[in-house]
């Protein structure tokens, strides 16, 4: 594989005498992985689905190496929202960041999800998620990934950094910022990074780096935890930033990394991974903030229409067995809120809680999204299926199956995993999969 010459002349003097291990990685095929998620499926019920064995990854205990050439496309469990496709040393910022059931998260450059996701099925789904990605086309990607994982008690927006720091001083028990680097880590496995790459975008990377954590500390309170991280080697935009970070942030302290995997970094307590320790490669350090920083952040009241809230609670109640959430109708939307939030205004949220479902001509239709948030066994209509069931590819088509035994709003599991929904009547379940999500396989 080509590499920049800049950039193999830094990794040289980096490396040392263990260049040559590192440059002959190059040629061999690039790591794949898959991540459990713990909020819908079982490690047990995963490999009973597979056609390859689950090895664990050192980078978290989810993780798992997956076959260069796996087609998740043709996996019903991963339309299902069972595992995340993540690169397993991409799984290790969050296993620093440690999050905890009911913590209060802030994911600051969360796009396509896999950290995010990861937090939250760490968390249970407690607390509260906020994932944030800038670009508002990936911010959507985001959203949808969250939802196809079954993650309910998160907030995704789409604005700079800084405004969230004005407006929620002080709100988050722990915030991860893996941010947008230069992306030396993903050589392996995109070409574009490589054409991309230059010493003055090294150096670009690292100032930007630097203003995004700026606005993440004034975020955390007192106590609470920092991770940075990067997919990416050069000094600059790793232990370059943390030590300009420490100088600026008096208030913070670096906390000695506890991991099994990876290596040291270069002067810092930071973790460092190469492709040679078994991922693509990753740096990620663990800040704690030592300094007061009182929360400013206002708690979010909404207020409910009575009639669309007494419709969706009666609706819920027809379709689950659980207790609902709050609802709140955004023009013909209904969305189920997180259990807390702050106040979102003018805070670019794309979207709050889960997607309940849509007004059509005085009656509310379910949406996709309530579903996939939904146990199988807390749904009052369920079509079980298997996964080498000719019918889940069918369903996934968006065609109509055979549902005997059903009748109305049913959920359809595949290994008691819910994929989605179709309303049934007379033996046959009218598909409710969403046009945009249907594969061609």
């Amino acid at each position: 594989m080509k590499l920049p010459a800049e950039f193999e002349k830094r990794m040289q003097e980096m490396l040392g005498a263990e260049y040559d291990v590192f440059r002959a990685v190059y040629e061999a095929p690039h790591k794949r992985g898959i991540r459990l998620n713990t909020l819908k499926c079982t490690a047990e019920t995963l490999a009973g689905t597979l056609a390859f064995p689950l090895e664990n990854s050192p980078f978290s205990p989810l993780s798992y190496y997956a076959p260069v050439d796996l087609k998740m496309s043709a996996l019903p469990l991963y339309h299902a929202g069972a595992f995340y496709s993540q690169e397993p040393s991409a799984s290790s910022a969050v296993t620093l960041l440690d999050p905890q059931p009911g913590d209060k998260i802030l994911d600051l450059c969360a796009a396509p999800g896999g950290k995010s996701t990861q937090i939250a099925a760490l968390t249970g789904d407690t607390g509260l998620l906020w994932s944030n990605e800038v670009v508002r086309s990936r911010a959507s990607i985001l959203a949808s990934n969250l939802e196809r994982m079954g993650v309910r008690n998160a907030v995704v927006s789409s604005v700079y950094p800084d405004q969230l720091a004005e407006k929620l001083t002080g709100y988050f028990d722990k915030i991860l910022v893996d941010a947008p680097c230069s992306g030396e880590g993903m050589f392996r496995r995109d070409e574009i990074a490589v054409t991309e790459w230059s010493p003055e975008h090294v150096e670009t990377c690292a100032v930007r780096q630097l203003a995004i954590l700026d606005s993440a500390a004034h975020c955390l309170r007192e106590d609470g935890i920092l991770v940075y991280s990067t997919c990416t080697f050069s000094m600059e935009e790793n232990e370059g930033v943390v030590l300009k970070f420490l100088e600026a942030h008096p208030e913070f302290v670096l906390e000695k990394p506890h991991t099994t995997f990876g290596r040291p970094a270069y002067g810092v307590d930071a973790v460092r991974i190469f492709p040679m320790d078994g991922g693509e490669g990753h740096f990620a350090a663990r800040f704690r903030r030592i300094g007061v920083n009182s929360c400013t952040a206002e708690t979010y009241f909404h207020k409910p229409d009575k009639q669309t809230d007494a419709s969706a609670q009666a609706l819920y109640k027809e379709l689950f067995t659980d207790k609902p959430g709050r609802f709140v109708r955004i023009k013909d939307r209904i969305l189920m809120l997180p259990e807390e939030m702050p106040e979102i205004s003018g805070l670019g949220v794309v979207r709050a809680g889960v997607e309940f479902g849509e007004v059509k001509k005085n009656r509310i239709e379910p949406a996709h999204g309530i579903f996939m948030a939904a146990k199988s066994e807390t749904c009052r209509s369920v079509m079980e299926l298997t996964h080498d069931d000719p019918r889940v590819h069918a369903f996934l088509r968006g065609e109509e199956i055979e549902a005997e035994d059903c009748k109305g709003y049913t959920a359809v599991s595949v290994e008691g995993v819910i994929t989605g929904f179709g309303k049934a009547s007379g033996g046959v379940l009218k598909n409710k999969y969403p046009k945009g999500l249907r594969i061609h396989i």
